[in-house]
């Protein structure tokens, strides 16, 4: 800890600048015109890169690391999939993380709650799978998209004794949340916590027949459909888009200050998103950082979720399109 009176004598010794840098350093200030680095810049700029990840092969490490890791041992058997900056292994984009998780036949997932919001694409469920969310029971069935409240308790089911693994595709905002320090954290104290309510019509649910119905129906503007979820009262960070690519097109999308994942629905095509090019394919996923431009052209009809935090940056007045 500084000593007040030695700092101060030692400032009025100074006979140079560079004297009295090393007496800021340890009152812990800086002076503006000598800093480390910019802390302003004319356009925005992330460490984050466009990245993308394939479905099939995640699947097939987590399968592989389901020989050994249970339920038990890991209170979710998932695969975070992390921008490569500096030390991070966690957040796919600067605000939200996305993570493949898979669960066994005969398994439950125990229950826990948490301040972050949590969102579920599921890609592959066979029956006898659902989560619950505050003792509501919700299906999960393949295409499905599920919400997750912040604060909320919630756990998941495989209920068949065999037959195939479920897969789904977990988002949430974390980052963001590490990025504010609000976390809290807590297990359930009985693992499992009380189904009260078993509901295929409840706004934490989004089935799939109906949003595919309900993108099918949107206005086909330059061949692009948009359906955007009414998720927003119960997720106020994210917001949740279906693209629609009826025909094989070439759609380019303007940079802005908002941080995507694309998680692909149905189809197959390639992408270019900043520098990086990319051949995507049913279940796989995209990171599109903040003011980074990209193209989607699908080789067939196509549909893609895109999970942006782009309510973040309107609330606060920093969303920008370029």
């Amino acid at each position: 800890m500084h000593n007040p009176t030695e700092s101060f004598k030692q400032i009025e010794a100074a006979r140079n600048l560079d004297e009295i840098y090393p007496v800021l350093t340890t009152l812990l200030a800086t002076p503006g015109w000598h800093k480390k680095r910019p802390s302003l810049w004319k356009a925005p700029r992330t460490a984050y890169t466009p990245q993308h990840w394939s479905y099939e092969v995640c699947a097939a490490a987590i399968d592989k690391a389901g020989q050994w890791i249970s339920t038990e041992l890991a209170e979710r058997r998932n695969t975070l999939l992390f921008n490569p900056v500096g030390d991070n292994d966690y957040d796919t984009v600067r605000t939200l993380v996305a993570a493949y998780q898979m669960i066994k036949p005969g398994e439950h997932a125990r229950a826990h709650r948490h301040t972050p919001n949590a969102m579920r694409l599921v890609l592959d469920a066979p029956p006898g799978c659902f989560t619950v969310v505050d003792g509501v029971e919700l299906p999960m069935v393949s295409g499905d998209f599920l919400l997750t409240p912040g604060g909320c308790w919630h756990s998941h089911y495989h209920e068949e004794q065999a037959g195939a693994n479920a897969y789904w595709i977990d988002f949430l905002d974390v980052p963001l949340v590490h990025r504010l320090e609000p976390m809290f954290f807590e297990e359930h104290p009985d693992g499992y916590q009380p189904i009260n309510l078993r509901s295929s019509e409840h706004p934490w649910y989004f089935p799939a027949q109906a949003t595919r119905e309900q993108l099918a129906a949107q206005a086909d503007i330059d061949g692009l459909k948009r359906l955007v979820l009414n998720t927003q009262h119960h997720i106020p960070t994210v917001e949740i888009t279906y693209l629609g690519f009826p025909a094989p097109r070439r759609h380019a999308f303007s940079r802005d200050t908002a941080s995507r994942i694309l998680a692909v629905t149905s189809g197959c095509g390639k992408a270019r998103i900043g520098a990086l090019d990319v051949q995507w394919k049913r279940g796989d996923v995209m990171a599109v950082p903040s003011w980074h431009d990209f193209w989607i052209e699908p080789e067939q009809e196509a549909s893609i979720l895109e999970v942006s935090d782009k309510p973040v940056l309107q609330k606060l007045g920093f969303y920008r399109q370029g």
